[in-house]
């Protein structure tokens, strides 16, 4: 107790790793944490009592950042900054029984299923479905989990081993989420789950992306929004229509391929084919003119030789996709894909990897070569000492390009401006706002 007979609050801090869809759940977490008992630390300042690590599981190097990050903290708590250390999210779900025996000093582990448990430890009580968030963005821009959970059966991914089935949020929830995200500030609303396009089939056996976005894009104060990790097959087509027409629906989407070769996607059990896949593709930029398209693509997968390899090149010089990442294959205890080994040299999927990013290294360069005389609106991000960062609707906060602009002082972070590109790097443009 303070002097004065004040309540000395317990200081908390929370730290992130993986994906957005992780950094929501931490937000959430954040926002329920009773502000009369606890004090969140943020990045920076180093000492807290408590320090959640909400953690991934999804590939190795995931995984070993994870571990790395839990014993990072747990010397932290032998210099005595830290009290308690608590383990949450993807990799304590999937592997809590063995991390429990390697890692005993960690006071305790809590999976991924609500987070009910970690609030009983915590003497405190967590709400399901309350939309309060304590944005760890900027302030102008958040994601939005409209799912949990995956349907699908791909033979390399342990998803749905460790989240579950595919659980939609109601329209009418995440309505009322972004309202409130949007009398804070926010601008810009990055949709995510594991898979958008089956949003909707397990309340109603059909697809409701098309009529959450429609709801989404009537709430002022929404400028922005945009797409990420659709699925290929049955993409919805009212929200082909709904992108084509709609100006706060971001020309952009974010559709992981993983591969092209035939034989492969048969054993990644994806449920598309070369010419499905191509003809959607194509069908898309033709309907949605303009349209930026990311996807992710994986190297090294059982019994991937070099001419599908060469398969998987010839198809980026194809498409130049606007903007791509490349996995290297790791094998996932007790996924379909594991029994087939690891035959492919680590060597080879590195060699892979880094043919695939120079070319795209020199598709991005084009495109954005092309963009230069442009006036595009642009939504700043950060100031710099020099410079302004922001970027296009073409581009997701984190992962994709920026836009350098020049100093200005009617410009300030959080702000939409229209800006003229006067020059163009691999993955930046230059830029002037007036």
């Amino acid at each position: 107790m303070k002097p004065g007979g004040e309540v000395k609050k317990t200081t908390i801090k929370v730290i992130t790793l993986g994906c957005s869809k992780n950094l929501v759940d931490s937000e959430k977490i954040m926002a329920q944490l009773p502000a009369d008992r606890f004090q969140l630390m943020f990045e920076g300042q180093q000492s807290a009592d408590i320090v959640i690590i909400n953690t991934c599981g999804f590939i190795n190097d995931a995984k070993e950042e994870s571990i790395d990050t839990i014993l990072g903290v747990l010397e932290a708590r032998k210099r005595g900054t830290v009290r308690e250390v608590l383990v949450t999210g993807c990799l304590s779900q999937r592997y809590k029984e063995e991390l429990m025996q390697e890692i005993p000093e960690v006071d305790a582990w809590f999976g991924v299923h609500g987070p009910d448990d970690l609030f009983a430890y915590l003497k405190a009580n967590y709400v399901a479905n309350d939309p309060q968030r304590l944005l760890s963005t900027p302030n102008h821009y958040a994601y939005l989990k409209i799912a949990e959970g995956c349907d699908r059966t791909c033979s390399f991914c342990a998803i749905p081993m460790i989240r579950g089935a595919y659980r939609s949020l109601p329209v009418g929830l995440l309505v009322e989420e972004t309202r409130m995200l949007a009398a804070k500030g926010v601008k810009e609303i990055n949709l995510v789950a594991q898979d958008l396009s089956h949003y909707g089939i397990d309340i109603s056996r059909k697809p409701l992306l098309g009529q959450l976005l429609q709801s989404l894009c009537s709430i002022n104060g929404i400028e922005w929004i945009r797409l990420h990790y659709a699925y290929p097959h049955n993409f919805p087509d009212d929200v082909i229509q709904l992108m084509a027409a709609e100006p706060k629906i971001c020309k952009y989407l974010d559709i992981p391929l993983q591969h092209i070769n035939d034989s492969i996607l048969l054993s990644m059990r994806r449920g598309h084919d070369r010419d499905g896949t191509i003809r959607f593709l194509e069908r898309l930029r033709e309907r949605v003119p303009g349209i930026a398209l990311r996807t992710t693509l994986m190297v090294g997968y059982p019994g991937e030789t070099e001419e599908m390899f060469d398969e998987l090149m010839a198809f980026v010089r194809r498409i130049r996709f606007d903007r791509l990442g490349v996995f290297k294959y790791s094998p996932e205890e007790n996924t379909r894909a594991y029994s087939l080994g690891d035959p492919v040299k680590s060597s080879v999927k590195k060699e892979r990897a880094g043919a695939i990013m120079s070319l795209q290294s020199e598709i991005s360069n084009g495109i954005n070569l092309s963009r230069i005389g442009q006036r595009l609106k642009v939504i700043i991000d950060r100031e710099e000492s020099s410079f302004f960062a922001g970027r296009t609707e073409y581009d997701s906060p984190e992962i994709d390009n920026e836009v350098i602009i020049e100093k200005a002082p009617h410009l300030k972070p959080g702000q939409f401006t229209m800006a003229t590109i006067t020059n163009a790097t691999e993955f930046d443009l230059h830029a002037r706002a007036k």
